[in-house]
């Protein structure tokens, strides 16, 4: 029996080793900025966890166009699922369709689906990243989610490292914890430049803090709706985005965190 037992357990290790492990040749997609592509060694592996944060709500929707964009390269034609928290439906308003078309992302490709705590938006995105026919599942939540640790997190990557579905995890008024995703961002908006006098293309303070396969960076990213890809901003043409002037040393990068019910 502890024979069997151990056989059992060895073969279940190497099964959760593999899946976990570096495959061979990543499918990676590129998000159209020369620099960042650089720096992801290609673009963004598709079938992986990526983490992106907003400080507090007052970044809320350049995170959320962020997601949006990240989502736009990586379904192709495929649907995309969106599970969205209660919650965080509230604090940062319905998603808009006709925002969406706007931003390049095609409403009809777009299943939204919103749950009545974080529990259970953990719940239904690991349950949609099991269809492989799906282009990526975004999880939506809001504050501090003690369900969504580490062990929830390598759920998460298994999950999509199997179906071949990319996992985006939108988090906002929450700080980054141990997890197992590809990559790790923190998004907030950006001055778009002074002479423009009418609406223009969404300008957005990217900052990459967790890159499992190469170096970090920030940048200031346009995303071109149109073409649906991000290039450098014309108005920022900066590597490095500096802190912003008005902030003092101290600050923490987070605001003040507020927990979700």
């Amino acid at each position: 029996m502890n024979s069997a037992r151990t056989s059992t357990l060895a073969t279940l290790r190497g099964t959760i080793g593999r899946l976990e492990g570096e495959p061979d040749g990543l499918a990676r997609v590129g998000l159209g900025h020369a620099s960042v592509d650089a720096v992801l060694q290609g673009g963004l592996v598709r079938d992986a966890l990526h983490e992106v944060f907003a400080e507090g709500g007052r970044h809320g929707a350049a995170a959320t166009g962020f997601i949006a964009g990240l989502a736009h390269r990586l379904i192709g034609r495929r649907p995309l699922i969106w599970v969205q928290q209660d919650f965080a439906q509230r604090e940062s308003g319905t998603l808009s369709m006709s925002g969406l078309n706007e931003l390049g992302l095609d409403p009809r490709l777009l299943v939204t689906v919103r749950t009545k705590d974080a529990e259970t938006a953990l719940r239904a995105a690991s349950d949609a990243l099991a269809c492989d026919a799906l282009g990526a599942v975004v999880l939506d939540v809001w504050g501090e989610v003690r369900a969504l640790d580490l062990v929830a997190s390598r759920r998460l990557t298994l999950a999509a490292r199997a179906s071949h579905v990319a996992c985006l995890v939108l988090r906002t008024a929450a700080m980054p914890s141990a997890s197992t995703a590809e990559t790790r961002w923190v998004v907030r908006s950006a001055s778009s430049s002074p002479a423009t006098e009418a609406w223009g293309a969404p300008i957005l303070d990217a900052q990459l803090v967790r890159n499992r396969h190469g170096q970090l960076g920030r940048w200031i990213m346009e995303w071109k709706c149109d073409e649906g890809l991000f290039r450098e901003s014309t108005a920022h043409s900066q590597f490095m985005a500096p802190a912003s002037a008005d902030r003092p040393v101290e600050t923490p990068a987070f605001g003040t965190r507020r927990r979700a019910g």
